[in-house]
């Protein structure tokens, strides 16, 4: 089972000013979506599962700011994936293969009778 992730971390709530600065990211929107690239449902779709939630940034030390205009969403992630911590991103995505493992071969199985 290969399993690939994708960050969407594209909605974000800003300051409108801070520190003379404008648009200033303090909170991100963020979905992390883990694929199996290699099972598919009955219906021919790759497995799926996501987790998402909102991660404040910090905003105290502005010395490293860059522009709205100028941020992509690899520099969002980044600031994610930080805050989040390394260990924490891992258990996320073991969490999700385990959802898809489970979703593969699942334990029970909810039926109706009639």
């Amino acid at each position: 089972m290969a399993i690939s992730y994708e960050w969407n971390v594209s909605t974000v709530d800003t300051y409108p000013t801070k520190n003379s600065k404008s648009d200033v990211v303090h909170n991100v929107h963020w979905r992390l979506k883990a694929t199996d690239d290699t099972n598919k449902d009955s219906d021919g779709n790759n497995w799926t599962a996501d987790v998402y939630g909102s991660q404040a940034v910090d905003t105290s030390d502005l010395s490293s700011f860059k522009a709205f205009a100028d941020l992509t969403a690899s520099d969002v992630q980044g600031w994610v994936e930080a805050a989040l911590g390394a260990d924490e991103v891992t258990a996320m995505k073991a969490s999700l293969d385990a959802n898809i493992a489970a979703k593969i071969t699942p334990t029970s199985v909810t039926k109706t009778i009639g």
